[in-house]
């Protein structure tokens, strides 16, 4: 099969909750935690219904395969909107048919669409594959800027 060939990338919503959530599950028990598609779904029906999120769907062949979700901020200097792409994710037997290009292609436009500055995102540091597609899109790795976090919910 051609690399790419029937596959379609749309921005998700409450119809796709179900599909949408399976994949959202999966995604987290991908960085160690407990399956619990239920509360995937929960999670994922607040974002549809705040409109507080941006999940872009990806199709090959009619079946939800992938994702990628991102969510608003704003730049304070340029004055603009600011997307961070906080998750992606293709299906281990959808992998290697350019699913994640096209969902980060995808992102690229919807960002642009709506007047954003940039892209934000960050990944583990031996994702190796994951790095690999974000330098092939185009992204830089920040050398200047430093990344802190500060946990102030314990339970999570």
């Amino acid at each position: 099969m051609a690399r790419g060939a029937g596959i379609t990338v749309g921005e998700a919503g409450a119809r796709d909750l179900d599909e949408a959530a399976a994949l959202f599950d999966a995604y987290r028990v991908f960085y160690r935690q407990a399956s619990d598609i239920a509360a995937a779904r929960a999670f994922l029906a607040e974002r549809f219904k705040r409109k507080d999120a941006a999940l872009l769907l990806a199709r090959h062949h009619g079946v939800a395969v992938g994702f990628v979700q991102l969510y608003p901020s704003l730049s304070s200097v340029s004055m603009k909107r600011v997307w961070i792409l906080n998750d992606l994710y293709v299906a281990p037997g959808a992998r290697r048919l350019g699913i994640g290009r096209r969902l980060m292609d995808q992102a690229r436009d919807f960002a642009r669409q709506t007047g954003a500055i940039r892209l934000e995102l960050t990944t583990e540091h031996d994702n190796v594959t994951a790095q690999a597609l974000y330098r092939a899109c185009g992204y830089a790795r920040d050398d200047v800027f430093f990344k802190f976090i500060l946990t102030v919910d314990t339970r999570a």
